[in-house]
């Protein structure tokens, strides 16, 4: 498997405890998350806030007056995907624990989600759209030792 270069930028919004979120998403291993889901080589930030920023954001660019768990403003996919993923770790962290699911795993799943979205997978357009992404994100994660985000 083709590693694709990756200019990463993190960053931390504070927030209660931000720590927490800090130590679960360890560059290394966020940088391997990504790169198993890019196509090709790709500039990204991802950022991680609270959910007032999430919900900001939400709001203000899709018009959606809530916190979602991850945001992802593309801006190119050729020659370089470029694009900021916004994730809100007080949603995130709530899921994985109604889930019963790992917060490292929680996180990866969306880190993947949020990188197919910035070159080019949707969900919302189709059902099959929908099936199609959810295959990807699987084999993905199953390619770095995760279980399946779907399994009940």
């Amino acid at each position: 498997m083709k590693m694709h270069q990756l200019t990463l930028s993190m960053q931390f919004g504070k927030f209660r405890d931000a720590p927490l979120h800090r130590a679960v998403l360890a560059r290394h291993k966020v940088t391997r998350w990504i790169r198993y889901a890019l196509d090709s080589d790709a500039e990204l930030t991802v950022r991680i806030v609270d959910t007032d920023e999430a919900r900001s954001l939400n709001r203000d660019y899709r018009k959606k007056d809530y916190a979602t768990n991850v945001l992802t403003f593309d801006y190119a996919q050729t020659p370089v995907v470029s694009a900021d993923l916004v994730l809100c770790a007080p949603v995130i962290a709530n899921e994985a624990q109604v889930l019963g699911k790992d917060l490292q795993a929680h996180y990866a799943h969306l880190l993947v989600h949020g990188v197919l979205h910035a070159q080019g997978w949707e969900h919302e357009t189709s059902d099959q759209d929908a099936l199609a992404m959810e295959q990807r994100e699987t084999l993905i994660l199953a390619k770095l030792g995760f279980d399946s985000p779907y399994q009940d």
